[in-house]
């Protein structure tokens, strides 16, 4: 049975394709850049649902993403739901200021990394 894994982060980068390309073959991955929904109520459901269907959140901090609130929510959800989080964050260390209020979402987080490469060498020992 695939591990299920729940992208979490923002929608500029083409990151999510990356991910895909390199282990959509070996996971499930659900990808809410594709669900396509613009009402905050239907895409914050859709989001928590997939969240809690997963077995693993990968959060995507990328460093031109305005705000991450909506990552937070997600890793929070998570770890309410006891996922395994695991956590690129390429703002922080540009941005002492976010840095100081983003800390709850390393503090939630099971493993941090320092880049999406390194996430996804990291998620294919998982295979």
């Amino acid at each position: 049975m695939q591990n299920k894994i729940y992208l979490a982060g923002g929608f500029k980068g083409e990151w999510q394709e990356k991910v895909i390309n390199n282990l959509g073959n070996d996971f499930f991955i659900f990808n809410p850049a594709k669900h396509d929904l613009e009402n905050p109520t239907e895409y914050t459901n859709w989001d928590l649902f997939h969240v809690e269907k997963c077995d693993i959140l990968l959060g995507y901090m990328s460093q031109d993403n305005p705000s991450g609130y909506g990552l937070a929510l997600e890793i929070g959800y998570a770890k309410a739901k006891n996922k395994l989080i695991i956590l690129i964050d390429e703002r922080s260390p540009r941005d002492k200021k976010f840095e100081r209020y983003f800390a709850i979402c390393h503090e939630s987080s099971n493993i941090i990394l320092d880049s999406l490469e390194d996430a996804i060498r990291y998620l294919k020992g998982f295979i």
